[in-house]
C-alpha cells in the first residue's frame, strides 16, 4: 500500500533526491502561508531574515538572495515603504549603500520565525529523538556544503 502527501504526492519508496525535493515543498508552503499572512513573499520573508542580525550592502544582499541587484533594490524599495527596512549611507562612499532591518521588520521577521519554528517543530517532533538528532546533524553538513561551495556567509 503507498502512502500519499496532501497534494497526491507518494511518500513511500521515495530516493533521498525525491524525499528532500517534497520536503522542500513543504516546508516552502509552510514559509508562504506564514509570509502571507504578514503581507509579505518568502523572497521578503528570507531578506529580512538575512538583515535580522546585520548591516549589509546591496550587491552582497543580492549574493546571498542569489537575486539579481534589480530585484533586490526592487524588494528593498517596498519593504522600506512598509518601514521594515532602512537604507544607510556608508561613510566615504557616495554610491555605497547598506540595508538593515528596522525594529517593524525585526518585529515582523521573528513572529512569522517563532510560527515557522512551532509549525516545522511540530512535523520534526513526529520523529524519535534519535532520528531528529541524525536528521539534524544531515542537514547542517548540506548547509555547510552548499555555503561553503558557493561563499555565503552564515
Amino acid at each position: 500500500m503507498t502512502a500519499s502527501s496532501p497534494e497526491g504526492a507518494k511518500t513511500s519508496d521515495l530516493d533521498l533526491i525525491d524525499g528532500l525535493m517534497q520536503l522542500s515543498f513543504i516546508v516552502q508552503a509552510i514559509l508562504g502561508r506564514l509570509a502571507g499572512e504578514q503581507g509579505l513573499s518568502v523572497t521578503q520573508l528570507r531578506m529580512l531574515a538575512v538583515l535580522d542580525d546585520r548591516e549589509i550592502g546591496m550587491r552582497q544582499l543580492a549574493g546571498i538572495l542569489e537575486l539579481e541587484k534589480s530585484s533586490v533594490t526592487g524588494l528593498v524599495d517596498r519593504a522600506e515603504r512598509r518601514g521594515l527596512v532602512r537604507r544607510i549611507a556608508v561613510p566615504g562612499n557616495r554610491r555605497a549603500i547598506h540595508v538593515t532591518v528596522t525594529d517593524a521588520g525585526r518585529a515582523v521577521v521573528h513572529l512569522v520565525r517563532e510560527a515557522v519554528r512551532t509549525e516545522i517543530g511540530q512535523l520534526a517532533g513526529t520523529l524519535s529523538d534519535s532520528r531528529q538528532d541524525s536528521f539534524r546533524r544531515s542537514v547542517e553538513a548540506l548547509i555547510r556544503h552548499y555555503v561553503t561551495q558557493h561563499a555565503i556567509p552564515l
